[in-house]
């Protein structure tokens, strides 16, 4: 089966994880501050790391202070962990509907449902194409909320020649194996503020304070450490920061090949009836996750079996979040976003990672022409 998505590994990834081995360090050593000093060389910002993208946001909710009572407006286009971390905090979720053409959170829809109860905005840059931060940026502010991004899908894009990692006050990445650089499993929060990223550090370290300056006991001896906020052990072990250290070597290239697979898919994907291709705006430069193409006339389910049958991996992303029973159970209900919703009922990721060959993508866009022609 030809996946959707799929990591790269070479020598030098193991290598560097089998050197990290031979350390007395295999976790809270120097390579967890080498991997975020380089990922603050592509994301703009300091960078704090976690085990993976579901905490990164669960921790950004927590150092931006949400809690019960307040809301939080995101999108439903995206995995529910955008929506879930901030509700196990105890906030409510406000689903804004999506931009027709790049699903990404409409900052219209966010305007309209903004409250005095708001106390963040949460975008998703889905598939790598960053969501409008400016427009975005201006609601929050007013509003005097905190902006999120949720940038799974896009370390190494830009927005208006600004690196992703500087648009929001709260950036977080997962570092999942289909994502576009791997820690096998992984996450990071960035923020340009210092006081959001000591939080956010604080957080995934179980809420541990060790600095003497901070102490309410300071004087109680050298191994005394306090708990003033409950936190969690998020913490991303040396052996695992070392990969993500060798592999963001490559992300220039990662980025590259991306671009060049998506522009073939684009050329050679043009002149399909049944079939929308996705959008890039003219101020944007994406590091492409996916590949979201749009199936018409009600033949997504029809085209997801039957490439899936010919041995084509192709995926959904994502079932809008409200749908899922956990918030249904709270009282969501579906046709709140119905431009989210069309979106998902006509989406489909084609296969795309680096690794993918052109004879493969051949074989995925001749197959996909072939059904869509029956």
């Amino acid at each position: 089966m030809l996946p959707y998505g799929k990591q790269q590994i070479t020598e030098a990834d193991i290598e560097a994880v089998t050197a990290a081995l031979r350390t007395d360090w295999l976790t809270t050593g120097p390579r967890v501050e080498a991997f975020e000093a380089d990922l603050e060389a592509v994301a703009g910002a300091p960078c704090v790391s976690v085990i993976n993208g579901t905490a990164a946001l669960h921790t950004a909710y927590a150092a931006a202070g949400i809690g019960a009572g307040d809301e939080v407006i995101t999108t439903p286009m995206t995995f529910v962990a955008t929506a879930s971390t901030a509700a196990m905090l105890g906030a409510t979720v406000v689903f804004a509907d999506v931009e027709e053409d790049t699903a990404n959170l409409d900052p219209a829809a966010v305007q309209a449902l903004t409250t005095s109860r708001t106390r963040a905005v949460t975008a998703v840059d889905y598939a790598g194409h960053p969501a409008e931060y400016d427009e975005l940026r201006k609601i929050a502010d007013t509003a005097g909320a905190t902006l999120l991004a949720d940038a799974a899908h896009a370390i190494g894009s830009t927005y208006r020649g600004r690196p992703v990692g500087t648009l929001a006050d709260l950036t977080t990445f997962s570092f999942f194996p289909t994502k576009n650089l791997t820690t096998a499993e992984g996450g990071a929060v960035a923020s340009p503020d210092p006081e959001l990223v000591r939080r956010a550090r604080t957080f995934r370290t179980v809420g541990l304070v060790r600095d003497r300056s901070r102490m309410r006991q300071p004087d109680e001896g050298g191994w005394h450490q306090e708990v003033h906020e409950f936190g969690l052990n998020y913490r991303l072990p040396d052996v695992l920061c070392a990969l993500g250290s060798s592999q963001l070597q490559r992300l220039g290239a990662f980025k590259a090949r991306r671009a060049e697979l998506s522009a073939r898919y684009d050329e050679l994907l043009a002149d399909v009836p049944g079939l929308r291709l996705p959008t890039r705006r003219a101020w944007v430069d994406p590091m492409r996750h996916l590949y979201p193409v749009r199936i018409l006339d009600g033949r997504r389910r029809e085209v997801y079996d039957r490439l899936r049958a010919a041995g084509i991996g192709v995926q959904v992303n994502y079932i809008p979040a409200y749908w899922h029973p956990v918030f249904e159970d709270l009282g969501y209900r579906r046709g709140m976003c119905p431009v989210a919703e069309l979106f998902y009922a006509e989406q489909l990721s084609l296969p795309l990672f680096v690794d993918l060959t052109d004879a493969e993508q051949d074989r995925v866009v001749e197959t996909l022409r072939t059904i869509l022609a029956g």
